[in-house]
Order: structure tokens, then sequence, then C-alpha cells
């Protein structure tokens, strides 16, 4: 950690903030209270500067005329791609980890350029992925099944140097058999649910990633009461 405390940043709310993605920073602040671990959080809209010091950063999804812009002032802001650099925690969830890619679908499907922090290019699929999704965690992970609710109309092609999150059991996730990609520290998904309430064990990976020690045990009764209803009711 950078200092005392775990610094999150949620990156433009005023466009990328659909399906209750906010709930992942709420979720990280709540588990890191539990273990005694002091959160600062940081709201960034699209006319402010994307600060260099966090610790987590946070992309929700979005709609494509947002998606596009939300991308083309983090290229310009280039404060996202600094802190990658840094070795900052980065999660992003559907419109946000599309732009995390090279490339992205527009409105009208036209290519659109994305930050350049994932080796991956998305575009449009002929159907829209609507529904529960489940996956099998790449195993250096090290955590269980992922669950959560996808909607969207993306295939996303995966380079060499990112990995699939998750092997798809339940849902559509890249189009491929895989959902999400990730790189060293940094994280997409088209999970919402939103996916770290739905995931304590990813959102304890990120906390891990950023604090750089091992996390000290907590009650985790009703996440898991919550985990397992999902997941019973798509796998039974």
């Amino acid at each position: 950690m950078r200092s005392d405390r775990i610094k999150i940043v949620w990156i433009y709310p005023d466009l990328l903030s659909t399906y209750g993605d906010q709930g992942n920073c709420i979720v990280l602040e709540r588990r890191a209270a539990l273990r005694g671990i002091p959160t600062q959080t940081v709201n960034v809209r699209s006319d402010e500067a994307v600060p260099v010091d966090g610790d987590i950063y946070l992309l929700g999804g979005g709609e494509d005329r947002p998606q596009i812009l939300a991308a083309q002032r983090l290229r310009a802001d280039g404060g996202l791609a600094r802190a990658a650099q840094y070795g900052s925690v980065i999660f992003a969830v559907c419109a946000g980890y599309q732009l995390l890619g090279t490339e992205f679908g527009g409105e009208e499907g036209q290519p659109v350029e994305g930050i350049g922090l994932l080796d991956i290019r998305s575009g449009r699929g002929e159907r829209r992925a609507v529904g529960e999704i489940v996956g099998e965690v790449d195993s250096a992970l090290g955590i269980p099944k992922i669950t959560g609710f996808e909607n969207h109309q993306g295939v996303t092609h995966l380079g060499p140097s990112v990995r699939p999150l998750a092997k798809t059991v339940v849902g559509v996730g890249n189009g491929d058999g895989y959902e999400g990609a990730y790189r060293d520290h940094t994280v997409g998904t088209y999970m919402h649910g939103p996916a770290l309430v739905r995931n304590p064990a990813l959102a304890d990976l990120l906390l891990w990633w950023a604090v750089g020690q091992e996390l000290q045990p907590i009650d985790d009764s009703w996440a898991g009461r919550l985990r397992e209803e999902r997941l019973n009711s798509v796998l039974t």
C-alpha cells in the first residue's frame, strides 16, 4: 500500500454506472472495514482528472455513446494508464471492460479506439447476451466459481498477452467459451450483479493485491448465502 489506507477510485460515475456497478465500490469499502483497513473513496467525474495515486480503480457499464466518450477522455487524460504502470489494481465491468482494450464496437458497430490496457478487441455479436453467467476461474487466481448477470451484445477476442478470467459454464461471456480477461492486476469482466457483491473471493483478491499481504478471515455467512442462492438457481 502507498499509505495507511486503500484509495479506491470510481471512474466516471456520470458515464459508466449502469446496473448498480457502484456496488463494487461499496463492497470493497465494507470488506476492508471488517478487517480494520481504512479506505478513501474518490468519485472522478468525466470532466475531472484521474488521479494516479489510487490503489484500486473501478469502471462500470454504460451505453454506447457514454462508453465512446469515456474512452476518448481516458485516452486524453492518461491518468489510468499511468496508474496501471505503477501497479495499481483495475477492475472493469462490461463497457468498462471493453474500453480497456485496443478496440470496441461503437453505436453503429464501427470500431472505436480503446485505451489499450488489455490486449483485447471487442465488437458486436449477432445476438444480445442477457441472463445469468457462471464461470470456472483460472486456477492461477485461486478463487472459486464466479457468478453474475450479463446484458451485452459484445464479442471479445483475447490477444496473447492476457488470460481469460474464467471458462464459461453458463452464459455467453466473451463469446468463445470464456468470460473476461486479466493481466497482472488489471481485470475485466462482463459480470454485473454487482460482480463483487456476488463474488466476495474476487473482491478479496483485489484487496489482497492492493494491500500486498494476506487478508485476515471475516464472517462471510451472509455473502455466502447470496452466492449459493444465485449459483443454485442456475446450476440445479
